[in-house]
């Protein structure tokens, strides 16, 4: 059976057709026309006539010299945006099939639309009709794509012709700027799979320097188990991508150092705390069992750490009191709770030990009914009844992830981001509400230590898919809050946040203002035309309604207008079926049979 499954799998493989890559381009610009003298032509925009056996496509980038009276000569370099071509001398649309049949005499006239992106020196003048206009190659493209003032460049993937095209890292990682935010519809856009390439890129790459070894990574896989597979080779990976990673510059394998983490199944043994001392926390997974490790917080964590806050962290009005109220409790629990020295993962509530999530919800909830016990203050009854009834709800979906007496080995089971450079946490079997918990109480503990450590490097990034989840356009929640923290203050903290979502316009506006690398891959083109997307010119928005999966459009500061590029498909793999056992080759196995 093994070897039939090996066989079907090479005819398979034989049978698919290899992607033809292009041949490198020269290094030396080319002439392709002339600026047009039937056009306005502004410092902003200019149209070049592409002479005979010449092309200009799309995001090709051009340069040209003009002369100005005391100035000497203007180097402008410009990207192409559009491309046209008509019949000159034509009045009717029914001229064109006269045309071909040689009835009437025309000629085919080709033209392109540059925006201009760069002056040397800056004189902003218009380039002079008649100008010789170039191709730019070599370091005319540096030039025109301020690729040669990066003094750290990552490598963010292939131009349209074949070409490298790169990301500031300065505009990164905090020096300057930071925070990357990716939008695009849901199964095409291909956002967490760009996510992951820039990681990739980051840490297979000199872009960060001697910080890359200790920069770490925490990446929340929201959707399947898809991200469960990092460290493993991609077995479909073709010799012509592997050609585009030799092109950018970068090695073809999995990620290196991949933690890997899970949360319990509810029904293993302790789940919730329900268990007996010593229960097996077994991690939730169906497709990979093997280096998955599942996590949990114990009861003493929950109450010193306050983590009751993220149990209601769904959207609320920010003149709801149930946050008032959540904050009462939390700071009432850290100071009548007592640690307990017979069980570290426990509290004692009045001389009581808190065994389990269920038994500290009710602890709570008997404090909140008795009116001598002053936890609800001067609260209204129905914001009491509010929270507890949010408190019971949270008690079923969230109580297999705070544990007690039944806790084993609480220190093997907290994650641990500093123990591999890529640390993936699995919440997509968790209900929406413990989704939010585990993301919320991430963030706060990555948050928090960065505050400790009261220095930038090393680096982490924050990789969180469906951002419009936790920080949406409306209403308040901790999570929000934390995130904005991020947003706003983790440059200098050294906390990089790749954000992912399928319609920016449903993202709290500070979260996208504050990222300064804007990506989109196939939007929805009623979400298109949305203010958040006001950086794409209007032909860049219809383009961003066709593009292919594996093609994004990236708008950095360094770079006056978006371009478009695609990345190689993933060396690292990404579902079960495309792991490749250890070492690469997808047939050892069989072989050693």
């Amino acid at each position: 059976m093994i070897e039939e499954r090996a066989v079907k799998i090479a005819v398979t493989a034989s049978e698919e057709p290899e992607p033809q890559l292009r041949p490198p381009a020269p290094t030396v610009s080319e002439p392709v026309g002339l600026v047009l003298g039937t056009e306005d032509s502004t410092p902003l925009q200019f149209w070049v006539g592409v002479g005979e056996g010449s092309y200009l496509q799309l995001d090709d980038a051009v340069i040209l010299e003009t002369e100005v009276p005391g100035i000497g000569t203007v180097r402008i370099s410009g990207i192409v945006q559009e491309v046209r071509a008509r019949h000159e001398g034509l009045s009717f649309d029914s001229d064109a099939f006269l045309v071909e049949r040689g009835v009437l005499p025309a000629e085919t006239a080709q033209a392109a639309l540059v925006i201009a992106t760069r002056f040397e020196p800056e004189v902003f003048v218009p380039p002079l009709p008649g100008r010789p206009v170039k191709r730019a190659r070599g370091k005319d493209r540096d030039e025109a794509l301020y690729f040669d003032r990066m003094t750290r460049r990552l490598p963010a993937g292939l131009s349209r012709d074949g070409e490298p095209v790169y990301l500031d890292v300065d505009f990164l990682d905090g020096s300057r700027g930071a925070h990357v935010n990716i939008s695009g519809i849901s199964g095409v856009a291909t956002k967490t799979t760009y996510a992951l390439f820039l990681l990739y890129a980051l840490f297979h790459s000199e872009a960060l320097g001697s910080y890359a070894t200790n920069t770490k990574a925490l990446v929340f896989n929201v959707k399947g188990e898809d991200l469960l597979w990092l460290d493993r080779p991609n077995a479909l990976l073709d010799s012509a991508a592997r050609t585009e990673y030799e092109r950018l510059g970068l090695p073809v394998g999995p990620f290196a150092s991949v933690g890997l983490w899970a949360p319990p199944r509810p029904g293993a043994a302790g789940s919730g705390g329900a268990g007996g001392p010593g229960g097996a926390a077994i991690p939730q997974v169906e497709g990979r069992t093997e280096g998955v490790t599942a996590y949990y917080w114990t009861i003493r964590e929950f109450v010193r750490e306050r983590y009751l806050r993220f149990l209601f962290a769904e959207g609320d009005d920010e003149r709801s009191q149930i946050a008032d109220l959540v904050a009462r409790v939390e700071s009432l629990l850290d100071r009548w709770c007592q640690d307990d020295p017979e069980a570290p993962a426990t509290v004692k509530l009045d001389g009581v030990r808190i065994g389990s999530f269920e038994e500290l919800c009710e602890a709570i909830a008997l404090k909140l009914d008795d009116d001598d016990a002053g936890w609800r203050g001067r609260l209204a009854e129905g914001t009491v009844a509010a929270f507890q009834r949010r408190l019971e709800a949270a008690r079923h979906r969230v109580g297999h992830l705070i544990w007690g007496t039944a806790a084993e080995d609480p220190a093997r089971h907290r994650i641990d981001w500093e123990a591999n450079q890529v640390t993936v946490i699995d919440i997509h079997n968790l209900h929406d509400r413990a989704k939010r918990f585990v993301t919320g109480v991430m963030i706060k503990r990555l948050f928090e230590h960065k505050e400790r450590m009261g220095r930038r490097e090393p680096l982490h990034f924050l990789v969180l898919d469906e951002l419009n989840r936790y920080a949406p356009r409306e209403g308040w929640s901790p999570i929000k809050e934390v995130l904005l923290d991020v947003a706003e203050r983790g440059r200098s903290l050294g906390i990089i946040l790749v954000g992912a979502e399928q319609t920016a316009s449903e993202v709290e506006r500070r979260v996208i203002a504050n990222s300064a690398f804007r990506v989109v891959g196939r939007l929805d083109m009623a979400e298109a035309q949305r203010s958040e997307y006001g950086f794409l010119p209007a032909v860049t928005r219809a383009r961003a309604g066709i593009l292919k999966p594996g093609s994004v459009i990236v708008q950095q500061p360094s770079i006056p207008t978006p371009l478009q590029v695609r990345f190689p498909f993933p060396c690292w793999a990404t579902r079960a079926e495309e792991a490749a056992p250890g070492g690469g080759d997808p047939f050892a196995a069989f072989e050693a049979d």
